[in-house]
């Protein structure tokens, strides 16, 4: 009975999975390569799949399949039982939501995405608005469903880092502004005392040997081309579609490398650990990332903990040479890393330095929590991301396209996922804490050139779970304590006091 009970089970869940996975296949050519004018075309064939997902999932007879196993968990082998209490809670989300407004958002957002791009090409925040206005006014229509009318803004932080509200991130928030703040104001003092590094100006690096150093980056950390590509976008992201298929982006410019070799490395770090998934669990939640915060560690810290560092410069640094010989000879990697992680107020979220991309990401939870807390107006939107910029970082933004158009996640509807990037960042600092505990000075793994160890560490520690432990549960089975700041912390501010001569 059981055997047969846990065959429907597994082929109702598996073919949903599918279903999914040829969403993001489509979404991903749709960032990619896909012609401007399909884009209504599109929508409507990824509005009638995401029907097909939702009924799918809420469908009554998988519903009665989950609650026959929940009444036999115990007995269950730890896999089997880690998919039916995902699936449980995938179910009673869907289950809230009509298949109509499920339909409506994809094609939608859908839409939103060419609208978006179009508009940050412009710098024009008023052609995007009617398409936000509607995300939002059915982004408040979800969270009526899913919360009923008591719901605010941590129904949607749910989403994506399962457990965290409000009233754990804003006392987080709080906590590190009040330590990078002063750090910043340090650094920034020192630079005014010795001017800080750069590489040539006016120089031109080519797309193509960008293009060739960065593969080359990608494979030595581990990125396996032939189950994989790179391609590029307008904003970098990666998709895991399918065993043996993931998929990263970036995008390119000609007057600053590091723009898209750190987008490599971050996006690189992302496809390592959905490569690392176990494949024998693929089509089932066993076999996913279990958040959006611990996927964030693992491209943090390779873009952070081994990109921005003078033994990784000491590593790459002939091959970068080689791709642009028009380089300083007497350029070497201490002067390269020094660069690499120069500290000041910018524009780009994706493009900042670690002291302050975190501030970044709070202002954007706040303009959220604005947004579904308060009712800002759409159109007020930019004055408030303009005010609040100047008043965070001092300088005045110039345009919608460095201002708050930057980012794509607003226009596939994914409010409250910023918060999970500085989850990402605090949880890349506890494991490489706890990786230099296990396998020694990680300066000397980074410099020997084999970054293997590195990986092993994480397919061990992280990879290999998938979603059998929570985040914070994993985090503390990987490093031995719970998540904490401190070690985030302790790491910028010894990294960046050593940088600077603090």
């Amino acid at each position: 009975m059981r055997q047969a009970l846990q065959q429907e089970f597994d082929d109702r869940m598996t073919n949903w999975y599918r279903l999914n996975g040829i969403r993001s296949h489509l979404s991903w050519d749709q960032q990619t390569i896909m012609p401007e004018k399909a884009a209504l075309g599109r929508g409507q064939t990824l509005s009638w799949l995401a029907g097909q997902a939702h009924n799918h999932i809420t469908d009554d007879k998988l519903g009665e399949v989950v609650s026959l196993l929940e009444a036999e968990i115990r007995d269950l082998d730890d896999d089997d039982a880690c998919n039916v209490r995902r699936m449980r809670r995938e179910i009673d989300l869907a289950t809230k939501l009509p298949v109509e407004l499920v339909e409506e958002m994809a094609s939608v957002v859908s839409q939103a995405r060419q609208v978006w791009q179009d508009a940050r090409a412009a710098s024009d925040f008023a052609m995007f608005a009617p398409s936000l206005q509607k995300i939002i006014d059915l982004t408040k229509a979800k969270m009526q469903y899913l919360g009923g009318d008591s719901a605010n803004y941590d129904v949607l932080l749910d989403e994506y880092e399962i457990g965290m509200t409000m009233a754990d991130y804003d006392p987080l928030f709080a906590g590190l502004r009040e330590r990078l703040v002063p750090l910043l104001d340090k650094i920034m003092r020192s630079q005014r005392k010795k001017p800080e590094l750069s590489l040539p100006e006016g120089m031109q690096f080519a797309i193509a040997d960008q293009d060739s150093f960065c593969r080359f980056v990608s494979a030595r950390m581990g990125f396996d081309f032939t189950a994989g590509r790179l391609d590029t976008t307008t904003h970098p992201f990666c998709s895991g579609l399918a065993v043996g298929d993931t998929r990263i982006t970036t995008r390119y410019d000609e007057s600053d490398p590091f723009s898209c070799l750190y987008a490599v490395m971050h996006e690189t770090g992302h496809g390592l650990y959905e490569q690392g998934l176990p494949d024998q669990h693929a089509l089932c939640p066993r076999g996913q990332a279990i958040s959006l915060g611990i996927h964030e560690s693992q491209s943090r810290l390779w873009e952070n903990q081994i990109g921005r560092t003078t033994a990784f410069w000491q590593v790459v640094l002939d091959t970068f040479k080689e791709k642009f010989p028009e380089l300083p000879p007497d350029l070497g990697a201490e002067e390269m890393n020094r660069i690499a992680n120069a500290v000041k107020p910018s524009f780009i979220r994706v493009e900042a330095d670690e002291i302050t991309y975190n501030l970044h990401i709070m202002m954007r939870y706040e303009i959220e929590k604005k947004i579904f807390e308060e009712d800002l107006p759409v159109a007020e939107i930019p004055e408030v991301w303009n005010t609040m910029f100047a008043q965070w970082f001092g300088i005045e933004v110039p345009d919608d396209s460095l201002g708050c158009l930057q980012d794509v996640h607003w226009s596939y509807g994914a409010f409250g996922y910023f918060p999970t990037y500085t989850l990402g960042n605090l949880y890349a600092a506890q494991l490489s804490a706890k990786m230099v505990d296990d396998l020694g000075d990680l300066d000397e793994i980074i410099r020997s050139g084999d970054w293997s160890p590195i990986l092993a560490w994480l397919r061990e520690k992280i990879h290999s779970h998938g979603m059998l432990y929570d985040p914070s549960e994993l985090i503390e089975r990987a490093t031995g304590q719970p998540p904490s700041p401190e070690p985030f912390l302790d790491y910028v501010e010894k990294k960046y006091s050593r940088i600077y001569g603090l």
